[in-house]
């Protein structure tokens, strides 16, 4: 147990002197973005610990409290602070529980087009030839089609081909897959890239001549030296993923209207736009676009970090 201390109490100096802490603690946006995302992913995946109320307890619900405005308003409640929708439910806790959906597929998508992409980025630069030729002419191509339109199209075909009763069931998993399988080339492009100028050093060659095999060539010695800009994209493909979740589900092709996150909140939210409650949907949307721009920011920082070409 001492020795296990020691190593966490080394690597944290270790840290502590890096450039990378240094950069942070230098840097107020890195700062207060990341305090921004700590708070919220904190409170979406504890939800049930943090919000006043549970918006999806009938129990709890009264109809008579529906369409409050929010508390500093003349008409508005105090414990409702911002408000409730059009079935009585507190949007601040409803907002919460909706940012855990979208996360949930935001962080799942990129995971997934991430390993996707590294994968055959990584396995093109290596191996070279036709294989990569192949992979390369199917990033092109994917990158000619718009994210979300690739998404719409993969999400129609699973409509087409499994039920809606099975669809419904398998909704995120299928919102998954299609935003990550339409995030996948930008790994690829970053990794190939980056593969091609690892191959040629001497490590890789050293290792070639003691008759290292490939596979442990490219995933333990090739990989981890490519992941910084890698992680840089993945950071940034977060916010993206996060706001085509949400696209789709204001769609209508997303989540079901039954499960709750900020693509449907805004999307239900839209149809009382017109009628005078205006909240409904202008918090869920504020709440996006801080959760959006603040990993940008936090995206900005890294790649201005993790690339020292960037670096004056």
């Amino acid at each position: 147990m001492l020795l296990v201390d020691n190593r966490t109490l080394n690597s944290w100096e270790k840290f502590k002197d890096s450039d990378i802490y240094f950069s942070f603690i230098k840097s107020p946006t890195a700062i207060v973005s990341s305090i921004i995302l700590l708070i919220i992913f904190f409170c979406s995946f504890f939800v049930e610990f943090v919000t006043p109320h549970n918006p999806f307890d009938p129990a709890s619900l009264s109809l008579m409290e529906a369409f409050t405005p929010p508390s500093w308003t003349d008409e508005g409640m105090a414990k409702f602070i911002l408000g409730t929708d059009g079935q009585g439910r507190d949007m601040l806790s409803t907002i919460l529980y909706g940012s855990r959906i979208s996360l949930i597929v935001g962080f799942s998508a990129i995971i997934f087009s991430l390993i996707l992409g590294v994968s055959l980025g990584l396995t093109a630069g290596y191996f070279g030839g036709k294989y990569e030729m192949i992979v390369m002419r199917l990033t092109d191509v994917q990158l000619t089609v718009p994210s979300i339109l690739m998404a719409l199209l993969v999400d129609g075909i699973a409509r087409g081909i499994i039920s809606r009763e099975m669809h419904d069931e398998m909704a995120i998993y299928v919102l998954i897959f299609a935003i990550g399988i339409s995030e996948w080339p930008q790994f690829a492009r970053v990794s190939r890239a980056a593969t091609l100028v690892e191959k040629n050093k001497d490590y890789v060659s050293a290792s070639s001549i003691i008759g290292v095999s490939n596979l442990l060539i490219m995933f333990k010695h090739i990989l981890p030296n490519i992941m910084r800009p890698v992680l840089v994209i993945g950071t940034i493909g977060l916010a993206l993923a996060i706001i085509a979740e949400s696209t789709l589900s204001f769609l209508g092709v997303g989540v079901p209207p039954t499960t709750p996150s900020l693509g449907t909140l805004i999307r239900l939210g839209n149809d009382f736009l017109f009628s005078g409650e205006w909240w409904i949907t202008f918090f869920p949307a504020i709440f996006l676009v801080i959760l959006a721009f603040s990993i940008n920011l936090l995206g900005d920082w890294m790649r201005d970090t993790l690339n020292p070409k960037l670096k004056k």
